[in-house]
């Protein structure tokens, strides 16, 4: 009798479910899966299909369009009030030294950064797309304010006479923030490449251990830049 049979047997007694099998050449009763009628009723839908039905392009879309929108307009404003209301500006931000003004210029271009962070890696939680959208606006309209481009060392004295330096520490802050991304994503991308998967140090890339890398190479950019004599050009 074969072990298909045994087990067929054993079922129909109401005994236990098990089959005799040679195993390293003797011979044992090993357990063996039962298999109840299917539950999940048969589907025309194919694996694209399904797939499709997932997608949500329209809330992308809407997405997408929000996203362009916060690059765009807050810069706008933003510029439009370091113009025309520049002495309202200086006197809103006076009270700050130039360390407080980078950090928190750096502190919403990090948060900018964690929502991208986190919309790639949970895609299905609209959470992280308000944060990220959210975190582009306040970036946005700092930088706006700020005059932030590639002369900005120009522009900013030309608008804001002696009060530049403020407008520099806080683009310093973004500039920082983006410095440290770049290099985060080059050492993520080494240890991909370096690490096996079947090493110990695996573990580094692993989301949460990821994530703290990020935020550990941002901390010690900021320190360098607050304290490194960076803003002691601005």
């Amino acid at each position: 009798m074969s072990a298909a049979e045994d087990a067929d047997s054993a079922s129909a007694a109401g005994e236990v479910n098990t089959a005799t099998e040679i195993v390293r050449g003797k011979v044992e009763h090993v357990d063996v899966s039962k298999h109840p009628e299917p539950t999940i009723p048969d589907s025309d839908l194919s694996l694209a299909d399904i797939e499709r039905s997932k997608s949500h392009p329209v809330q992308w879309a809407v997405f997408a369009i929000l996203l362009l929108l916060a690059i765009i307009v807050p810069y706008g404003i933003g510029r439009d009030i370091a113009v025309h209301n520049t002495a309202d500006l200086v006197a809103a931000v006076s009270a700050l030294s130039v360390q407080g003004v980078t950090f928190v210029s750096w502190l919403v271009t990090v948060l900018m950064f964690t929502g991208l962070g986190m919309l790639i890696v949970d895609t299905r939680r609209w959470l992280w797309r308000v944060v990220f959208v959210v975190g582009v606006i306040a970036e946005q309209l700092v930088a706006g304010m700020c005059l932030l481009r590639f002369n900005f060392w120009y522009s900013t004295y030309v608008v804001y006479g002696s009060a530049a330096p403020l407008a520099n520490a806080a683009n310093l802050g973004i500039m920082t923030a983006g410095v440290a991304v770049a290099v985060y994503a080059v050492v993520f991308v080494g240890l991909l490449v370096v690490i096996r998967k079947d090493s110990p140090l695996n573990v580094l890339t692993h989301s949460w251990a990821s994530f703290t890398m990020f935020f550990v190479i941002e901390v010690v950019a900021l320190c360098i830049t607050m304290f490194g004599g960076l803003l002691e050009s601005v």
